[in-house]
């Protein structure tokens, strides 16, 4: 089983330098020195694919970023977060030098408020908590963590612990705390907890009610009184974490304009830690889009050749056609993050990913705002979302256009009268009809009179070729 040293393996003055050459206006060019973290990994949520990274892989200690872990699990498991629970004296055992929530031996205190202040105030003792609700022990629920780490894939993690205090057997990479960020992430309650900035501690048997505050500084605005260049608007989670050993780490999630983010830092410094998430935020952001197929469709939107359209009509019968989703909540969540680079390509080709029939014929007269067809896209949860494709403008007919048969039919059906209506265009027809039998019954005539006259050729047999 690997391990890392539980001396600090880069002292501090080693630090990368990172941003000396950083161009604020192109994001989009952050390169990996330019970061002070010795480790980092930029992922879309989303996907989970990796946007940047920087020794993603290398084994580092994730310090108190491991509470993560262990408040999914602690609400994974638990069916109701609002119980009491009992704390114990060996949950209040920590090591020295421990965050802490303050708890006490035979504390009676509400599931929720420790899951909030382990987050929050990063409580070595509120962990411990958490485990010992969840497995009856420390040591059953490492195990959980574990063997939950492997089931997502994490491939180089290990933990020896429920907080994230040094130890040589506990340890991850940035990839691998992206990896469980992420899956803790698709839970509400956790997205909930994370993304506060406060909390209120209900009064206990020990304690009087008491409000925690992150120590978050993305989610800290800045005022005059109180300045904060960290200040982030789209950081909504998750947790920091500080050891000598591992020096400063942070795992951030932010979410802008549909694109969710999530961000791994490690072996950075106490403020670098921010300014390193910032620039990760910044970078895919600048990269990706989240677009909805309305988006996509109306940068190359159908458009449809009608016939019998009025000679007046400007645009000689072309009609695009509007896409108008019928569920406005599903069509909320059809949305589709990619590279900026990828929108048009996509737009062009979302004919190809989509299911689009049509519901009437293209002729003329068609009203504005009139039902032409739909367009349905599957999600990739498998949520099928119906598009209406309606006609954006009124097309007129062209007067005196013959009617078709179908509508021949339909109006003598709404009259009842087994015979269609008789107008010039009917009579015409008619008549045509009747000079075409009249010919060909004469043709027919002309060709039985004339097989009547022919002579007929007596059959000449063999005896009278004889003779």
């Amino acid at each position: 089983m690997p391990s890392v040293s539980a001396e600090s393996p880069y002292p501090e003055a080693t630090l990368a330098p990172g941003g000396s050459d950083y161009d604020e206006e192109h994001p989009e060019n952050l390169e990996e020195d330019q970061l002070y973290a010795w480790s980092a990994i930029l992922i879309e949520a989303d996907s989970g694919r990796a946007i940047f990274e920087k020794s993603p892989d290398e084994i580092r200690h994730p310090a108190s970023t491991t509470k993560i872990m262990t408040c999914y699990l602690g609400i994974l498991f638990v069916d109701d977060l609002y119980q009491t629970v009992t704390v114990s004296q060996n949950a209040v055992n920590v090591p020295e030098g421990s965050s802490t929530m303050k708890l006490q031996a035979g504390e009676v205190i509400p599931l929720i408020d420790v899951l909030y202040g382990t987050m929050l105030l990063s409580g070595n003792d509120g962990a411990n908590v958490i485990a010992e609700t969840v497995s009856g022990s420390i040591e059953a629920f490492v195990e959980l963590m574990n063997q939950t780490a492997a089931l997502l894939g994490c491939t180089n993690t290990h933990f020896n612990n429920a907080h994230g205090y040094t130890d040589p057997y506990h340890y991850s990479t940035a990839r691998d705390m992206a990896i469980i960020a992420r899956e803790a992430m698709k839970n509400e309650t956790f997205r909930t907890i994370a993304a506060a900035s406060t909390y209120t501690i209900s009064r206990t048997n020990m304690t009087r009610a008491r409000t925690i505050t992150s120590t978050n500084e993305l989610f800290r605005p800045s005022t005059e009184e109180n300045p904060n260049r960290y200040y982030y608007p789209y950081a909504n989670g998750v947790k920091t974490g500080n050891t000598d050993a591992a020096q400063y780490c942070f795992v951030g999630s932010a979410e802008q304009e549909g694109v969710n983010l999530i961000s791994v830092v490690m072996y950075s410094g106490k403020r670098a830690r921010w300014r390193d998430t910032i620039l990760l935020m910044n970078y895919g952001f600048a990269q990706y889009v989240s677009v909805t197929p309305i988006d996509l469709y109306n940068l190359n939107p159908i458009v449809i050749e009608t016939s019998s359209y009025s000679t007046q009509d400007s645009n000689l019968g072309k009609l695009q056609l509007r896409c108008v989703a019928q569920d406005a909540a599903a069509a909320a969540r059809a949305r589709i993050v990619m590279t900026r680079d990828q929108v048009d390509a996509t737009a062009m080709n979302l004919r190809n990913l989509t299911q689009i029939q049509y519901v009437r014929d293209f002729r003329a007269p068609i009203e504005a705002g009139e039902l032409m067809g739909t367009m349905t896209y599957f999600t990739d949860s498998g949520e099928m979302v119906i598009y209406d494709l309606r006609a954006a403008r009124t097309v007129a007919a062209r007067e005196n256009v013959p009617k078709t048969l179908e509508q021949l039919w339909t109006e003598t059906l709404e009259e009842g009268n087994p015979l269609p209506r008789m107008n010039s265009g009917t009579l015409s027809f008619l008549v045509l009809v009747l000079i075409v039998s009249f010919v060909i019954y004469r043709l027919i005539l002309f060709l039985l009179s004339r097989r009547r006259k022919q002579p007929r050729i007596p059959r000449v047999g063999k005896r009278y070729l004889k003779k």
